[in-house]
């Protein structure tokens, strides 16, 4: 590897590392938001935590008398092929605006 590559690589290393740190304090945040968020937004904090920890959906969508399940099911799949950094990103955003309001 030229050594231009290996000084690319060394530094995209700790922007991952803070982008975990700063995605793991803000699922600690999210937990304690002065006030209950609205389903919406609570979809899309699930989307996005579920899109970076496990990546895209897999499995059958839930029944159709399992509102709740089906709802996340179909929030998750949107993001299908979204990356986990940007999903994590995505993530801190969301909180940080919950905690901003």
């Amino acid at each position: 590897m030229p050594p231009a590559a290996k000084k690319g690589a060394a530094k995209a290393a700790p922007a991952a590392d803070d982008l975990a740190a700063r995605f793991r304090s803000a699922a600690a945040a999210a937990k304690q938001t002065k006030k209950r968020p609205d389903n919406a937004t609570l979809l899309k904090l699930y989307s996005y935590y579920k899109q970076a920890t496990e990546g895209d959906v897999t499995g059958a969508r839930p029944g159709a008398f399992d509102f709740v399940g089906g709802a996340k099911f179909d929030a998750w799949s949107k993001l299908k092929g979204m990356t986990a950094a940007d999903a994590m990103t995505n993530y801190v955003k969301q909180v940080e605006r919950l905690n901003r309001d």
